[in-house]
């Protein structure tokens, strides 16, 4: 597999996926969950499983989108974010219709209001803490390799964050508080399985020096694709699973991370070390 020679094909793929996710966020922005726009959070303890199917019913005169997670062992805890900021009334409302239609106690019923503020600080300390981990490890790889390792490393790390967002913003998928630690475990991930390639082809330097480039990229790719597929397989399996079976709130975490470590291994094999190659061909054309 000549990687480095198809590298455009790979690049182009990357391309219209991001351009995609960039257009359709012009068009209608990011599906921010409560923590980021404000809202209402109501939170109920039914004893009993009350399907989202019942639960409409009940909200959809005051929120049609308003989400509905099930929490506890047995699924018998409601939990409903509106993105509005529902009134005192709106709210008895809906505690009234629970009680009268499923038999709820209502000291089981509570609801508090979430400001946008909270939402702003999330942003900001994400893109801070993003902003930090890239430059650590920037510094990092550019001493243990080099600094156009470095380059390409961080550019493959922006590769797996936009694409990871452009799904979010191609299907319309809510964007939670736990992005962010996903985001995070994205990145995390991603630059492992960089790591072990491109050392990968910094032996293939050492051990061949008159090679061809290309062939010393392709080569390390090549002894390093079964380990990087291998781990894939084995995170995405347990992800999935935790995907499958788990909570909504562990359901919200699951998919971005499922997502990002697809992307993630994409770019650590097909998209960081042709980027290195372009940035070595650039010192060559000088």
């Amino acid at each position: 597999m000549n990687i480095v020679k198809n590298r455009k094909i790979y690049m182009g793929i990357s391309l219209i996926i991001i351009i995609t996710g960039f257009i359709m966020f012009l068009i209608n922005g990011f599906n921010y969950g409560i923590e980021f726009t404000g809202g209402t959070l109501i939170q109920i303890d039914a004893g009993k499983f009350i399907s989202a199917e019942d639960v409409g019913p009940i909200t959809d005169e005051f929120d049609e989108n308003m989400s509905v997670v099930h929490g506890g062992e047995d699924k018998h805890q409601l939990i409903l974010r509106s993105t509005k900021d529902l009134s005192n009334t709106q709210i008895n409302k809906i505690a009234d219709d629970f009680i009268e239609n499923h038999e709820i106690d209502r000291k089981n019923f509570s609801a508090e209001k979430v400001g946008a503020s909270m939402g702003a600080e999330l942003r900001n300390k994400a893109l801070l803490s993003i902003v930090i981990a890239t430059v650590a490890m920037l510094i990092y790889i550019s001493v243990r390799f080099e600094f156009k390792f470095g380059l390409a490393a961080i550019i493959a790390l922006i590769h797996d964050v936009l694409v990871t967002l452009s799904f979010f913003t191609i299907f319309n998928l809510p964007v939670e508080g736990s992005f962010i630690a996903a985001i995070l475990t994205i990145v995390g991930y991603s630059i492992n399985d960089t790591i072990v390639i491109f050392d990968r082809i910094r032996e293939e330097l050492k051990t061949n020096p008159r090679e061809n480039i290309e062939n010393i990229i392709n080569n390390g790719i090549s002894h390093s694709m079964r380990r990087t597929i291998s781990t894939t397989i084995t995170t995405v399996l347990a992800v999935t699973v935790l995907y499958l079976v788990g909570v909504e709130a562990i359901r919200i975490l699951a998919l971005p991370l499922l997502i990002g470590m697809l992307t993630g291994t994409y770019s650590s094999i097909f998209i960081a070390s042709p980027v290195w190659y372009s940035l070595r061909g650039i010192k060559t054309a000088k």
